[in-house]
């Protein structure tokens, strides 16, 4: 008997848990953009289903009216997440550096991130989720890294201090 649990148990904490796979599913209704025009900034982005059926968020950050950000998120009905190490994204970017996020309660003020670079081409992503630090408003908080058991929400960011145009292309979001 122990010896079935124990097979159960390494398969559930084996498989990835997926939380995005534009490839199976392809509605977007949970996915929001949130630009530094909340803060009276010009930045502006859009994120949608390219022709291949992946997200695609695209824009411009600006550095106008004290602007300088981007972002995409999608939220969920809390996702326990005990056994997930590492959050894992398949995407495509266009060389430039991202944050991914998390959220372990969206009613926080602040999330859990992990800067990420893109090299142009298909790329496969793993970041620790015991690396992911606390952070608002761009400044590292006095709190442990991420360890909660749980999330609601993730999102991608792009805030490099620098006016530019961006392109990122999600195949895919796993937790393993």
């Amino acid at each position: 008997m122990l010896q079935i649990a124990t097979f159960v148990l390494l398969t559930l904490t084996m498989n990835p848990m997926i939380l995005v796979d534009f490839s199976e599913n392809s509605d977007l209704q949970a996915w929001f953009v949130v630009n530094d025009g909340v803060m009276g900034g010009r930045s502006t982005s859009t994120f949608d289903l390219n022709a291949d059926g992946n997200g695609l968020f695209k824009g411009k950050v600006s550095l106008e009216n004290n602007g300088g950000f981007a972002s995409v998120h999608y939220r969920f009905d809390p996702l326990e997440i005990a056994n997930a190490k590492t959050l894992t994204l398949y995407l495509k970017g266009d060389g430039k550096r991202y944050q991914a996020r998390i959220y372990a309660n969206t009613s926080d003020r602040y999330s859990y991130i992990a800067y990420f670079e893109t090299s142009g081409e298909w790329q496969t992503i793993e970041i620790p989720l015991a690396s992911m630090y606390p952070s608002f408003r761009g400044r590292k908080l006095d709190q442990p890294n991420f360890s909660a058991t749980h999330i609601e929400e993730i999102a991608l960011l792009i805030g490099n201090k620098k006016a530019e145009d961006f392109q990122l292309e999600i195949h895919k979001i796993l937790l393993k």
